[in-house]
């Protein structure tokens, strides 16, 4: 498979997978005699994976790291298990944060017009007497 092929496969633009390649986020691709990468299915997992662990937040940085411990093999077992641990923490606190979120909005659309039209009516007429008291002063 080409470029383009895999870009559509698998919604990774072909300029993210170029530079996940340049910065060793996925093993180098094959080339044929005209140097044009050839794709593989394994070539295909390594940019799925890659493309998971950014979507899950992992940093490149972090990502980085997690490839240089897999490539140091098993004895990085617990260490890449931990990193994986500690990411799942931080999506579950960003996932609290955006339900709670989602909720105190669900709540203002629900009484939109019994609490926010009559707050946002008097924070307009603190505004204008405000606006008054300055162009009296001047």
């Amino acid at each position: 498979m080409n470029i383009k092929q895999v870009s559509e496969l698998t919604g990774v633009s072909a300029d993210t997978i170029r530079y996940y390649e340049k910065i060793a986020l996925i093993p180098p691709v094959k080339r044929n005699k005209n140097g044009v990468r050839t794709f593989d299915e394994e070539d295909l997992k390594w940019i799925k994976f890659t493309r998971q662990m950014r979507n899950a937040g992992l940093s490149i940085d972090g990502l980085t790291h997690y490839l240089a411990l897999f490539s140091e093999g098993r004895q990085t077992v617990p260490e890449r298990k931990q990193l994986l641990a500690d990411q799942i923490a931080v999506l579950r606190e960003k996932i609290g944060d955006m339900t709670e979120a989602v909720e105190r909005l669900e709540f203002k659309l629900a009484h939109y017009d019994e609490h926010i039209l009559p707050t946002e009516e008097r924070l307009r007429q603190r505004e204008a007497v405000t606006k008054l008291s300055k162009t009296e002063r001047t």
